[in-house]
This record gives C-alpha cells, structure tokens and sequence, in this order.
C-alpha cells in the first residue's frame, strides 16, 4: 500500500515501520484483553483494598475493629501520647538512616570494585559474598549474626549489650548487598568515554572518580539509599535476633501488639505513613513529568 493511500485505511490500522521495505506496514491494533485487564484490576483490588480499609478503620471512634460507631480523630491523638510507638518510631528512624548512608557508601565502593578494577584474585569470592544476603534466608541471617555478636562479646568485650547499634550493623550488612546491585548495574550501562577523555587530559584516578563517576551515578546512589532506607525500617527478623530489651523498632511493637490485639492507634500510624509515602511519590511523579515536558523540545 502507497504511504500516500494512508489516510484512506481503516481507522483501526497504525502505520508501523516495516524493516524490509522503505514504506509502511499497516497491521490491525491488537484489541485490548479482557482477561489481562481483570487480572490488572483484581491485582489492584488485592493491594490497595486492605490499606484504604485500614485507613478507613483509623478514623473509626469505637475500640473495636469490627464495629463502626462514628468518624472521630480519636486515635490520632492518642497515638501521640503513646510514647513506646512514638520511641519505637524514631529508633527505628535513626537506625535506617545511618545504616541506609553506611551501605551506601560500603556497596558503592563495592560496586566501583566490581566493574572498574576489572579480574583481581578473589573477585568471584567477593561477588558470592556480596550476593549471599540478597538470597540467604533472613532467619540464617539473624541467627549468624547473633551467634558473631555473642563471639565477639565473650572475646573482646564488644558490643557490651545487643541494641541499635547492632541492628544498625545488621541492617548495614544486607543494605549493603542491595546497593551494590542498584550501583554496578549504573556502572555497566554507562558510557565511559566520559572518564576515559578526563584521564587522557591528566586527570587522576581519584579526581576522575569524584569529578566524573559519582555525578553519574548519583541518581543511582540515591535509589540505592531509599531502598536501603526502606529495607531498615520494614525489617522485623533480623532485628528480632540482634536487638536487646530497651532497643524495640517498630515492626517489633506493632508485632508484639498482634499477639495482644492491634489498637486503633496503630492503624492511624499505619495512615499516617501511607499518606507519606503516597505524597512523595506523587512529587517524585510530577517531577519526572515535568522533566520529560521540559526535555521534548530539546529531543525534537
């Protein structure tokens, strides 16, 4: 078919670039499926569903969870008067934030070792261990490294006592694997000629690496530390091995208080969180449409 009888086609044909020929190859639009758009749908419902039931129940005035008696902000006051979810939270804050920027800088280093120092003795050593947390069972995980701690206690004295320090540690360990994997997949598919220009104008190694590198793969880095931050403050089992009596995270409460029966106070947390999250994924979202909007022009 001649490219000028194109708009004499049926209105379900698309031109479609045709490898063989200079022309266009016109081939019906594949009807949407309605079974793949159930599937999309009751995914969707089996994800979404039970967390605007639990925010719905967070506004609820009554105690129980099955009984609605009215809308009330009841437990969201009373969730700021309880000071062990309250301490909970923020220890579990300050543990994923040190720990996320720890095996940011570990697994980064881990990843430049990885993809730019090329075959050393060891490497496939190293790249076993560095991948053993991402498929070793958690449970392996807590239980080794309560079992290091205890060794390391009895002989040289540190750490005098399991706390944040040591699920701090912990978290560290497996973050550290999953930056590493976010960081040397970067590394791979970036184009070199940039560092390779830089050190053929004199520059050193290391002048290339912070100058040139690190901006690259910064967003890279970035994801990394979200994901770590994300894997510390969800974790509950390593934790549950390496923690002490006065170092409860949150997971651990909102676990103990499952045994006990969950108070309403808990959902409004749980609320509370969504929203925060869901907000900044909105930003994050808007933002990547405002760049690509700013970018067409220029790609045109």
């Amino acid at each position: 078919m001649q490219t000028d009888s194109i708009s004499l086609a049926r209105p379900d044909m698309q031109p479609v670039p045709n490898s063989r020929s200079t022309g266009l190859d016109l081939r019906p639009m594949k009807p949407r499926s309605t079974f793949v758009l159930s599937c999309l749908f009751f995914g969707f419902a089996f994800l979404y569903i039970p967390i605007l039931t639990m925010i719905a129940w967070s506004f609820n005035d009554s105690r129980l969870m099955s009984v609605w008696t009215g809308f009330s902000f009841r437990w969201y006051a009373a969730l700021w008067e309880n000071e062990q979810v309250i301490d909970a939270l923020l220890l579990s804050l300050r543990i994923a934030f040190v720990s996320a920027t720890f095996a940011t800088v570990l697994g980064t280093l881990a990843a430049l070792a990885m993809t730019r120092m090329g075959r050393f003795r060891g490497r496939t050593a190293f790249s076993g261990m560095l991948a053993a947390p991402l498929v070793m069972p958690e449970v392996i995980t807590g239980l080794s490294l309560l079992m290091l701690f205890v060794s390391l206690q009895v002989l040289i004295g540190w750490p005098a006592g399991r706390g944040a320090d040591t699920i701090a540690i912990a978290h560290i360990t497996f973050g550290m694997a999953y930056v590493a994997v976010v960081v040397q997949s970067r590394l791979a598919a970036m184009d070199r000629s940039l560092e390779e220009a830089a050190m053929d104008l004199g520059g050193r190694p290391m002048a290339v690496t912070l100058d040139i590198t690190l901006p690259l793969i910064a967003p890279a880095m970035l994801s990394g530390w979200l994901l770590a931050f994300t894997l510390s403050l969800d974790d509950l089992v390593i934790a549950s091995f390496v923690s002490g009596p006065e170092s409860s995270t949150l997971p651990m409460v909102i676990y103990s208080k499952v045994k006990l029966g969950i108070t309403p106070d808990i959902n409004a947390l749980a609320a509370i969180i969504v929203g925060i999250v869901g907000t900044g994924v909105a930003i994050a979202g808007w933002l990547m449409v405002r760049t690509a909007r700013r970018q067409a022009p220029a790609r045109r």
